[in-house]
């Protein structure tokens, strides 16, 4: 399964990739920021107000003023107005809701898309009645008073239906120890979903990229988190893109320390839909960091939004060149046929890898390795050999850990870790000739093992982030590989395998092919997604949310912690 293709459609009201969004409350600002904020702003032209508006603004400036500011206007592409907003005003029952478990997906408000960051606000009922209130009352809005009862009532269709639910799945799961050796910390709390981390690796701000295509920087130093791109400001849209999913995966530096970043749009302007692969590249420098991403590179291919893949991972190679992971548009080489969907299975350029030459323009791009399904992470050893995590089908196959190497072919849509059965009655027949590569066999004693070797983890247990850990790590970590597991999503006897980071240690066996023993360096983590060596002897890991089981899918956003070497 792909763990964040499950996301690409809705369900329940709830949308499968959970892409948060704002219009209210952005808590993750700090009570000071809102008192120094009260403070400062209170004018003696003002009236006296009553207990309960004072209440309302003073949960205002605690909870909303940092995104849509002082008068309500927000932040022009970034954060959408409060004042004089329809969207704010049109609906007021959904407006409760948005308060109560954030926003996720595209919106428009007074005529212009946003696409940033939403979470809930925690804060009970009497509370977001009254912040609610304050704002209806404020900036040109309508007056109109919201109750205590209305948001009980309201809170009750959300996905935290209490007040008392909302605070549980607030909470951010306790760091799980160290190992030995090591430190672990929390290094910021996020108010959005992280897929992607990069830095420059020698102590450079970190780019953290949501999946909404939104950029933020974030200075370990002086824990400093502001946004660098808004989504809105620099991705292309076409008419037939308005209501197509929109998903944005990757994100990479080069040497010149410019910024890719790779964003899928579904175009429905003719059926079936096609998927625009479009790669961003950053063509100027501001204040230290890379300014103006532009088009650099695209593509295109039919795909129904029900399985697309697309493209999740990029990153340079040892040879410089970009490489890009491009899943396949399928669960297994489907064909089914009419309405949104493309007969053909898949194409020439899904379930594969790209290299991409950065030296010409326009750049050129060639497939690298085929089958697929779907490589969220890869990285490269200190001898340049290339390995990529790899999530499975919904048909319950081992996800994988494949040691790529170019031209070879790795099984999707025809093969599954090492079975030799077909995933489903309906998958494709191999074509004449063509030799499959085995993943990396799982010797245990973690990640799925149970006695006998496994090609390579748990069924859906998503393997997402994958670095290689050079000589400034100790013994035992040195030359190993580190990687993410988000977790399950499907409701298996296995369903809350992941959470979790594992070390994978290669060996070769007598017929050349590498084997692993994987061990488990830190569980109960909350859906950890990307891993990032930021510098000598030193992991970021980004959690997605803070759900440390399969029951908690749609918990609030995460945050980046930090494992690093104990110097002492």
């Amino acid at each position: 399964m792909n763990f964040l293709a499950f996301f690409t459609t809705s369900a329940a009201g709830l949308p499968r990739h959970h892409r948060p969004n704002p219009i209210a409350a952005c808590r993750w600002f700090t009570v000071l920021l809102g008192a120094v904020a009260l403070a400062t702003s209170l004018s003696a032209a003002e009236t006296t107000p009553s207990e309960d508006a004072r209440r309302g603004r003073e949960l205002y400036l605690k909870n909303c003023f940092a995104c849509h500011q002082m008068n309500g206007q927000g932040i022009p592409g970034v954060f959408p107005p409060l004042a004089k907003s329809d969207y704010l005003t049109n609906d007021i029952d959904r407006s409760i809701r948005v308060v109560c478990e954030g926003l996720a997906g595209e919106i428009t408000v007074n005529g212009r898309r946003y696409a940033s960051v939403m979470p809930p606000a925690i804060l009970n009922d009497a509370d977001v009645a009254a912040v609610l209130t304050y704002v209806l009352g404020s900036w040109g809005n309508p007056g109109t008073v919201v109750t205590a009862e209305q948001v009980r009532e309201q809170r009750s269709k959300t996905a935290y239906p209490t007040f008392e639910k909302l605070q549980l799945a607030n909470q951010y799961p306790p760091l799980p120890a160290a190992p030995e050796g090591f430190r672990l910390r929390e290094l910021v709390r996020l108010p959005f979903k992280p897929v992607r981390m990069i830095s420059n690796g020698k102590g450079g701000p970190l780019y953290i990229l949501t999946e909404g295509g939104d950029v933020w920087r974030f200075d370990p130093a002086t824990s400093s988190l502001r946004v660098l791109f808004s989504a809105n400001s620099y991705l292309e849209r076409r008419p037939g893109d308005i209501g197509g999913p929109l998903f944005v995966l990757g994100m990479t530096l080069d040497a010149q320390n410019r910024l890719y970043v790779a964003s899928n749009q579904q175009n429905r302007s003719n059926l079936p839909p096609q998927n625009i692969v479009t790669l961003y590249r950053s063509t100027s420098v501001l204040n230290g960091d890379p300014a103006a991403l532009k088009p650099w590179f695209q593509t295109n291919y039919p795909g129904s939004p029900a399985y697309i893949h697309a493209v999740e991972h990029i990153a340079f190679g040892p040879d410089g060149f970009l490489y890009a992971g491009n899943g396949g548009r399928t669960d297994g080489g489907l064909t089914t046929t009419g309405g949104e969907w493309y007969g053909g299975g898949e194409t020439p350029i899904t379930g594969c890898l790209w290299r991409i030459n950065p030296t010409v323009e326009p750049p050129t791009m060639e497939v690298y390795a085929h089958g697929i399904r779907n490589a969220y992470g890869f990285c490269w050893n200190d001898r340049g050999e290339m390995f990529a995590t790899e999530n499975g089908p919904d048909a319950d196959a081992p996800e994988e850990l494949n040691h790529i190497e170019q031209g070879r072919h790795y099984g999707f849509p025809y093969r599954f870790a090492d079975w030799t059965r077909k995933a489903y009655p309906t998958s494709p027949e191999p074509p004449p000739g063509v030799e499959f590569t085995l993943p990396i066999a799982n010797l245990g004693p973690d990640g799925g093992f149970a006695g006998t070797p496994m090609y390579s983890f748990d069924p859906h247990s998503g393997p997402g982030g994958i670095v290689f850990l050079n000589d400034s790590f100790p013994e035992g970590y040195r030359g190993t590989l580190l990687m993410t597991r988000f977790g399950n999503f499907i409701q298996t006897p296995k369903k809350n395998s992941g959470f979790d980071v594992l070390r994978a240690t290669l060996q070769k066996n007598a017929d050349g092919r590498y084997e692993a023993r994987i061990h488990t360096v830190l569980p109960s983590l909350g859906r950890p997604i990307d891993l990032h060596l930021a510098g000598p002897g030193k992991v970021f890991i980004a959690e997605y949310s803070r759900a440390t089981n399969s029951t908690e899918s749609f918990a609030p956003s995460g945050r980046i912690i930090e494992l690093s070497v104990d110097r002492k």
